[in-house]
């Protein structure tokens, strides 16, 4: 008995020996690794003495060579703080503030003539970001992955703001619940999409926000996902253990690796206060600094442009009504153009005109291009060539023009999920926009991915968009990529990246609608890793007003679509709506001309996911503060407090807000203007509507 107790008592030795503590700078978050009996490296993670991950493996299965998951030993462990601040090219603060203690614990393979990899660790005051590097030894240059083995073991049934597990798109409605109810919801959650991939019945998309029955907001994703496979999870539902789950590629291969090399940070963002969540920086503090000397060319855009028309079905895309063409075959100047083709010369002009009277930096301008009659579901390679335009567009024409109105035109790069045919024809494509005057592209990848097999979300593809943007940065060109992987915080190494789409977006608004709740939610999952390119400033919410055949509208009111470039942070905004529509409401078009891109500071006044937002932000290098504020599709009344203000003074604001008999459904339009004096001394009570909101700008 008392060899068995001194053994034990050896053994606990050996265990406690290879366990190691991390402390957040301020004590409140804490994070124990240790090595298991049988060598599984493990942590766990406690915010203010709470459980937030309980005892979770770590680990890589591979195909060709022994799996990093097992017959681990404690080999080395490093200790470092760090404490910097630096100034991102655009932002939601001019300075951030990345402070973190690391730890990094090397473990070693006895098994594998002693190979070893380290995971190192870096917690923060908001969270928890963790990965795996591999350092190139004699025994581990090449290795193929099987799939990822790390784990979330949740310390509950969270509720949870979800999006079924999906390889191509993100493009689905958020669904709120409980973690045990995912199981039952999922089959009416995977709505349909242009490419979709589900991979199971407890299958989630991250960034993954949850809320814990003891008050704790806690938000899982990535950050740095470069040359590597997009993270998703599979929830145990048993266990309530999320596990990684990543994309594989054609033949079922996750990732394909050359040591030295990592993989993507993991990320925990944790607080008892859902505004910290919002003002988290620490998945961009997890990203390298700008791999670009010279950023003098990047600038946040504000822009019109000819889409939204083609959305709602009152236009199109397509030059003629022909359903399949063979570019370099067909002659379009011999077809009969379509009444409905947007993208010609005149009309183009005039979103040229009426972005030069308001002060718009740019004219986005869809549908310019040969190859849209047959453009999409066809599983066609060559679908576009980039730099032949319809008879009906003039190039030269359009780039005089706009030149001499002070607008830039900007780009557009549908590439029907072809990928390998962009690439082949992205040199000309972008020398072609800078000899037109085009510094920016919005890029889409609408339908299954070309070469046939890989997805969306694959390392292959998460390849590509990082190949699309450093290809741009040689040409000084910023990219706006929609249907892209969801962000990762890329944007602070690459800054060129201004935008993502990788959710569902305003589009929806046409197609059926976005539920009320859902942009109560985005900036607390899509907008983690990086800003939207949302589109809003929709003010005709009846579709069926520019297509009768359509009847779906937008589920909010028109004072939240101002707040909206508030609350959805981009340093890319389109005033989306048709300019006559705005022209019957300039006076509240006088917001979206007024609110700023970039800025100073931001203050999270109050927040509660899928309830609520409200947003102050002070403009970059100016005296002027921007507010916004959203609801769910409960009315309900806002606090904003003031005190971000410049002590002892007074400004002028003027409120755009929902008037007293606004709602969503039955009237949408129905919104006030008011100036008010403020001081920092303020607390203002504003009412919002079913589905509504509220601007404010202050100067």
């Amino acid at each position: 008995m008392t060899k068995l107790f001194t053994s034990l008592l050896l053994l606990l030795g050996v265990i406690l020996s290879q366990a190691q503590t991390l402390q957040s700078p301020d004590k409140n978050l804490s994070m124990n690794f240790s090595l298991t009996q049988n060598g599984v490296p493990v942590y766990e993670l406690t915010y203010k003495n709470k459980t937030v991950i309980k005892s979770s493996t770590l680990g890589i299965e591979t195909v060709d060579v022994p799996s990093f998951t097992e017959g681990f030993s404690l080999k080395d462990f490093k200790n470092n703080t760090f404490d910097e601040t630096w100034q991102p090219v655009w932002g939601e603060q001019k300075n951030i503030r990345n402070n973190y203690n690391e730890l990094a614990v090397t473990i070693q393979q006895k098994s594998v003539n002693n190979r070893f990899i380290t995971i190192r660790f870096r917690l923060f005051n908001d969270g928890l970001g963790f990965r795996y590097e591999f350092p190139e030894q004699s025994n581990l240059t090449y290795f193929i992955i099987k799939e990822e083995k790390t784990q979330f073991a949740l310390a509950g049934n969270h509720k949870a703001f979800w999006l079924p597990g999906d390889f191509d798109t993100q493009e689905y409605s958020t669904v709120t619940s409980k973690l045990s109810e995912v199981r039952s919801k999922m089959d009416a959650a995977v709505t349909p999409n242009a490419s979709q991939q589900t991979f199971s019945p407890t299958g989630l998309q991250t960034p993954l926000m949850m809320k814990s029955d003891d008050g704790l907001y806690i938000n899982i994703h990535e950050a740095a996902l470069i040359d590597y496979s997009c993270l998703s999870l599979e929830l145990d539902d048993d266990k309530m253990i999320l596990n990684a789950f990543l994309t594989p590629d054609a033949v079922g291969n996750k990732g394909y690796m050359q040591a030295s090399t990592q993989t993507p940070w993991r990320t925990i963002v944790v607080s008892d206060d859902a505004r910290d969540i919002l003002a988290s920086k620490l998945i961009l503090n997890l990203n390298e600094p700008t791999k670009y000397e010279d950023v003098s060319w990047i600038k946040p855009v504000k822009y019109v442009g000819v889409w939204w028309e083609m959305i709602t079905g009152k236009s199109s895309w397509a030059y003629n009504d022909l359903t399949s063409v063979k570019l370099g075959e067909i002659d379009y100047s011999k077809t009969k153009a379509s009444p409905k083709h947007a993208a010609n010369t005149n009309h183009v002009k005039e979103y040229i005109d009426f972005a030069s009277k308001h002060g718009f930096d740019a004219v986005l301008v869809e549908g310019w291009n040969e190859g849209w009659e047959d453009w999409f579901g066809k599983s066609k390679d060559y679908v576009f060539d980039f730099v032949t335009p319809y008879p009906d567009f003039d190039v030269k024409g359009l780039k005089e023009y706009a030149a001499s109105k002070n607008v830039k035109m900007m780009m557009h790069h549908e590439t029907s999920g072809s990928a390998r045919n962009y690439e082949r024809h992205m040199d000309n494509a972008y020398q072609f926009m800078v000899d037109n005057g085009y510094n920016s592209v919005k890029s889409g990848y609408v339908g299954d991915i070309l070469p046939r097999g890989e997805y969306h979300y694959g390392q292959w593809m998460n390849n590509h968009y990082l190949y699309a943007i450093t290809k741009a940065a040689e040409y000084k060109i910023m990219v706006n990529a929609h249907e892209a992987v969801r962000p990762t915080g890329l944007s602070r190494t690459y800054p060129n990246l201004i935008g993502n789409e990788s959710a569902r977006g305003t589009e929806y608004e046409s197609f059926g609608g976005n539920n009320a709740d859902h942009t109560t939610i985005l900036p607390f999952t899509r907008l983690m890793g990086g800003p939207m390119d949302y589109t809003p400033g929709i003010f005709q919410t009846q579709i069926k007003e520019y297509n009768p055949e359509n009847t779906s509208f937008v589920h909010t009111t028109l004072a939240k679509q101002l707040a909206l470039y508030v609350t959805m942070y981009s340093p890319l905004q389109m005033a989306a709506d048709l300019p006559e529509t705005y022209n019957k409401h300039l006076d509240a078009f006088q917001f979206i001309k007024d609110v700023a891109l970039d800025w100073d500071d931001s203050y999270i006044l109050e927040a509660e996911p899928g309830d609520y937002i409200t947003i102050a932000r002070k403009a970059k290098g100016k005296n002027e503060w921007f507010v916004g504020g959203i609801t769910d599709e409960n009315k309900r009344m806002a606090t904003v407090d003031f005190s971000f203000l410049p002590k002892g003074k007074t400004f002028e604001a003027i409120v755009y807000a929902d008037a007293k008999d606004a709602d969503y459904i039955t009237n949408p339009q129905a919104y006030i203007i008011k100036k008010i004096k403020v001081t920092s001394k303020t607390k203002l009570k504003q009412s919002m509507a079913t589905s509504g909101g509220f601007a404010i700008s202050i100067k």
